[in-house]
């Protein structure tokens, strides 16, 4: 152990939601391989939650990871909310929990961790929490804020003060003309921005967290963004004359359909076997991510329009895509009528599906994370985004990159569309110039993680410079506040 005491050691906190544990999980391994000492610390409900999908797996996620000699720990926190607590239900609440109570679970957990181990230089942790500079300034520890979005969502956050002063966000009645005064943000126009940034009402609990989050990631000594320099240049040189900024993604796992690592929330059901009956890119994957609810009338829609379209499909219901109260929200008789040519199915491995050549198109939330993995299997998208970053990634997917289109122009979905544009994508004429686009963003994707690549180029960068800064911390680090003197 001696030899591991050498390493230094980084503590890696990634925001309780799936889409943002599984990239940490996948940045972790690939810092440990680099050298680093990890302690990765997920919440309790998450690691209850992702138990209980995988009963066969072990109480460490990354058991199995160490045993390739990556010296990754495991160990959780409470978010301050009871375990068995329906977060997705009670969205409010959780979000309280985050802005108001966690920060007092992590002081302890990272105090105890800092106490038994004077290796400990470093800590990661999400973008959207609200307290890493207190916790990373009051243990002695360089502060790295990890962003799972595009650097474009990155950049509408953190200026969101010229936004306020533009008339564009938190007024009572904002200017609807386009954006175009964002440093290194090409000219946006309002409904294309983050839902929460489209809200008049900014009082809310989630504004809050938000207003506080980006207010702490101002004093991040690094910034690392799960995209791709190519993709984003003139975002991320604007954001890198603010502040240490480096795109290092797509991050995915080694092989990219196969992970060590238990991130999965639900239970996956295998379609491997139903895939490889179907012809090549005749399958439509459907699917609105772990996290964003759909309307229900909006869910009856696509329901009856994917019936219509005759097309096959895989669909990813996931338990409470309408509500946790609602089991059973398709339309009566629906499965029946589509049995032959169908899959319905709570959860999935997402990556392992995407990648099966049967897949010929994906309808989509816009999650970044489906994002960038549909890029990597060139499977092109069809659009509905939700909540949150969705609508900005649409921006990117459909007006600015060209690899997918709407599902719905409309405020409303509607069944005709919805069978009008299923069959557009999936009849192969459409879909050839999307390919094509696709084939090349794959190109640019591959090249970065390369190893004279962009991203390789910037996590060996990044490496450089974290050891640098670890190095001119590494004079004696006062740690009296572990042993309970509040005044450093």
């Amino acid at each position: 152990m001696a030899e591991t005491h050498k390493k230094p050691h980084v503590i890696f906190i990634p925001f309780p939601l799936q889409g943002h544990v599984i990239p940490a999980v996948h940045l972790a391994i690939k810092l440990a391989s680099q050298g680093f000492t990890i302690t990765f610390i997920n919440t309790q409900a998450i690691h209850h939650q992702t138990s209980n999908a995988l009963p066969s797996s072990e109480p460490d996620i990354f058991a199995k990871v160490r045993e390739s000699g990556l010296d990754i720990r495991y160990t959780t926190v409470s978010d301050g909310l009871p375990i068995g607590f329906d977060r997705s239900l009670n969205l409010d609440q959780f979000t309280a929990a985050l802005l108001h109570v966690f920060s007092a679970h992590v002081d302890e957990v990272v105090g105890q961790i800092v106490k038994s181990d004077d290796s400990i230089r470093c800590l990661i942790a999400d973008t959207f929490f609200v307290w890493p500079s207190k916790i990373a300034k009051k243990f002695g520890l360089l502060n790295v804020s990890f962003w799972t979005e595009p650097a474009l969502v990155f950049s509408l956050y953190y200026h969101m003060d010229l936004l306020m002063i533009n008339g564009h966000f938190a007024c009572q009645d904002c200017r609807e003309d386009t954006i175009d005064y964002i440093p290194g943000v090409k000219a946006i126009e309002p409904k294309d921005m983050v839902s929460y940034l489209q809200e008049t009402d900014t009082t809310s609990i989630i504004h809050q967290l938000i207003f506080k989050a980006f207010n702490d990631a101002r004093n991040a000594d690094f910034l690392l963004c799960n995209t791709v320099q190519e993709l984003e240049v003139e975002t991320l040189s604007a954001l890198q004359a603010k502040m240490p900024c480096y795109a290092i993604g797509p991050i995915f796992p080694n092989g990219f359909t196969k992970s060590f690592v238990a991130t999965s929330l639900w239970s996956e059901s295998d379609c491997t076997q139903w895939l490889d009956k179907k012809p090549h890119g005749s399958v439509l994957y459907v699917s609105f991510g772990s996290f964003a609810h759909v309307a229900k009338k909006d869910l009856v829609e696509i329901a009856k329009g994917l019936s219509l379209s005759k097309v096959s499909f895989v669909w990813v219901l996931r338990p409470d895509i309408v509500s946790s109260d609602d089991a059973d929200p398709l339309p009566g008789g629906f499965e029946e009528e589509v049995a032959d040519r169908a899959m319905i199915i709570p959860w999935c491995s997402q990556r392992a599906v995407l990648a099966h050549p049967a897949i010929g198109g994906f309808l989509t939330h816009c999650g970044w994370n489906s994002v960038l993995e549909s890029i990597w299997c060139q499977v092109p998208l069809l659009s509905l985004p939700l909540l949150t970053d969705q609508f900005t990634n649409r921006k990117l997917v459909v007006d600015d990159w060209k690899i997918g289109f709407n599902l719905s122009d409309g405020k409303f979905v509607t069944k005709e569309e919805v069978c009008y544009n299923v069959k557009r994508l999936m009849s192969g004429k459409s879909e050839d110039g999307f390919r094509n686009t696709i084939k090349e963003m794959k190109k640019t994707l591959e090249n970065a993680l390369s190893c004279n690549g962009s991203s390789e180029k910037n996590m060996a960068r990044f490496v450089k410079d974290l050891r640098t800064k670890i190095s001119e911390k590494m004079k004696p680090v006062d740690r009296s506040v572990c042993t309970g003197s509040q005044n450093h």
